[in-house]
């Protein structure tokens, strides 16, 4: 396999023999087999020993890893041709599910961009593990909530209903999101904790600034929070949005044609970037068994597009 071999070829050229099983155990390999090839003998035959029998979508999690810790001269032209064209770089922080004041945050260390809530993190929720290869389903977000909460000798099911009503609190009054969670937490009931967890109002830009300190006519960041957000393998993330009027009219209720703009031109940065943004208006999410359909459809015809 062309992957497999770029992965090798590329741990060949950048990692001296003496470094390279403690490389490979940092990308998250495999140990090596009874009988396989040592560093010493041949790098190559050693790497590829060990990513036998990994999944394409292992490998390609992988490689990304590997780009971007080392040069990509070899790979970046088989992720290309594979379409593992996800979001670049390592997801490091994962902030959601705010259901109260905003939270103030703070860098803890500026060079490996750990952040730190230091106010009101009690209204906020924050994903503290890593991504795994697969993305993150719904199992993993329950297993952690469990221990976030301290649910031991509860059911999977009461702490899956625990952190769903956690999730839906974080909607407030908006019912045409409210209807967009429901629907897909059906989904985990007829498929499984298994398919990707779907995450509401997501961090993806930080502004520290309220109103109140803002300084005149500096206006805030566009798209603070993202009001879903699913992470699924080879770094695709893909957000829904659902638009109520709020995102294209002014104070009046008249059209505000800026605030389209904006929204328009955030849409387009974020897929420059490889996320994949999906919206919807929010009259097409009344309380009607149409509006359940289309939900159904929609994530129908999502998990068929990335085989999940």
């Amino acid at each position: 396999m062309r992957l497999r071999s770029a992965i090798a070829e590329t741990l060949w050229d950048c990692v001296k023999a003496h470094h390279l099983e403690a490389a490979c155990d940092a990308l998250g390999m495999a140990p090596a087999r009874e009988g396989s090839a040592e560093p010493f003998n041949s790098k190559r035959s050693y790497v590829e020993g060990r990513l036998q029998g990994m999944s394409l979508t292992a490998l390609a999690d992988l490689g990304y890893r590997v780009a971007a810790e080392y040069v990509p001269e070899y790979l970046q032209p088989v992720l290309d041709a594979l379409g593992a064209h996800g979001v670049a770089g390592e997801l490091k922080n994962l902030i959601f599910a705010a259901d109260g004041p905003k939270p103030e945050i703070v860098f803890r260390d500026a060079l490996n961009n750990d952040v730190l809530v230091v106010k009101n993190e009690q209204f906020c929720l924050v994903y503290d593990r890593p991504l795994a290869a697969h993305g993150l389903t719904w199992a993993d977000l329950t297993n952690w909530w469990a221990d976030h909460e301290g649910l031991t000798g509860a059911t999977a099911r009461e702490v899956s209903l625990s952190l769903y009503r956690r999730l839906d609190r974080a909607l407030g009054n908006n019912e045409a999101e409210r209807r967009i969670l429901r629907a897909y937490a059906d989904r985990y009931v007829q498929l499984g904790d298994g398919i990707p967890a779907l995450i509401p109002q997501v961090y993806l830009h930080y502004d520290p600034y309220t109103r109140t300190h803002r300084a005149p006519g500096l206006a805030p960041l566009p798209r603070q929070r993202m009001d879903f957000l699913l992470l699924l393998p080879q770094r695709i993330r893909i957000v829904i949005e659902c638009d109520g009027r709020q995102h294209y009219t002014d104070k009046t209720g008249r059209g505000d044609s800026q605030k389209y703009a904006e929204m328009v031109a955030e849409d387009r940065e974020l897929r420059l970037r490889g996320y994949e943004v999906y919206r919807f208006g929010g009259a097409e999410l009344v309380d009607t068994p149409a509006a359940s359909q289309r939900l159904t459809t929609f994530f129908d015809r999502l998990a068929e597009r990335h085989a999940t």
